[in-house]
């Protein structure tokens, strides 16, 4: 390299350095505001080794247990579950599967509701960060309070391996399981990772060689055997979907002349969704009341 170039080469370098040092977090571990709130986030900074952190949840949305309707068996397993785990006695990781807007997420949020004074507090975390449960369970392990590690709408596709940091934790590392962390996770179905008649047909040796596929299918299918409890939410019958919708217009102020006239506005509503669930009869009461203000405010 000529001697006339080598002045350039080293102010490129110093510009690369300089980019790499502001975009790389800084030395140290990251302080977690464990103190700040009930409710938590699990992030990770954008940009090059972004830095995972919780984010305090200023104003969770809480929902009290008397607000959820038509799941009361799912309800009495789950609260009485978290009241054992809230209390220092045994209980389980809760797998909770199920028709979508039954209440699943409701009901995690109901149990912080009702525990939180106790110090029961809440981590959400998004399933492209399952590979950080690890490390989310070794800085809380030496807290006093209690923690529900919440993984909503989980499901695993294909070639995801996200659900290898979630068996870690189920199963419990060499450092054994910390008695002050509890994984309930929410999911529209029961297996949490794709299975397709393939993997039967190939169950004793696959395209790619692999003597013993079927090892990696039970791998597969043995995620959901993890929870020690499961429980199950079905759709909602109309007469249930309707009792919901009355409580959501009653919630808006309607008297009982209003909310039984709203009925076939609320069957025709779920019709053109094609489910009847919570979540459709809170959308349907909020539509509603938007149309109607003036007896809304009544």
């Amino acid at each position: 390299m000529p001697e006339t170039m080598l002045p350039d080469l080293i102010a490129r370098l110093d510009r690369i350095a300089d980019l790499l040092e502001r975009h790389t977090p800084p030395a140290g571990p990251t302080v977690d505001r464990l103190d700040e709130a009930v409710a938590f986030l699990w992030r990770r900074d954008r940009g090059w080794g972004g830095a995972a952190h919780l984010v305090p949840v200023r104003d969770p949305l809480f929902v009290r247990f008397d607000q959820l309707r038509n799941i009361d068996g799912p309800r009495n397993l789950v609260e009485r579950n978290t009241r054992q785990f809230v209390q220092g006695l045994p209980a389980n990781n809760v797998l909770m599967t199920g028709a979508r807007g039954t209440g699943k997420s409701s009901l995690v949020r109901a149990c912080l509701d009702a525990f939180h004074q106790d110090g029961l507090r809440l981590i959400e975390v998004e399933k492209q960060h399952l590979d950080d449960l690890p490390e989310i369970v070794d800085r809380v392990r030496r807290r006093p309070e209690r923690f529900i590690i919440f993984c909503d709408d989980l499901s695993f596709e294909d070639g995801e391996t996200g659900y290898k940091g979630l068996k870690t934790v189920l199963d419990g590392s060499i450092a054994g399981p910390s008695a002050n962390v509890l994984i309930y996770a929410t999911s529209n179905r029961r297996h949490l990772v794709t299975e397709r008649a393939a993997d039967n047909l190939s169950h004793y040796r696959d395209d790619s060689g692999e003597l013993h596929p079927g090892d990696t299918v039970e791998e597969k299918t043995s995620l959901s055997e993890r929870f020690g409890l499961w429980t199950h939410f079905y759709s909602f019958s109309q007469d249930e979907y309707l009792a919901v919708v009355a409580q959501w217009l009653g919630h808006y102020h309607y008297d009982a002349a209003t909310i039984d006239a709203a009925r076939q506005e609320a069957l025709q509503w779920a019709l053109s969704r094609g489910a009847r669930s919570g979540r459709i009869a809170r959308q349907f009461a909020s539509d509603y009341a938007g149309r109607h203000p003036l007896q809304a405010c009544a």
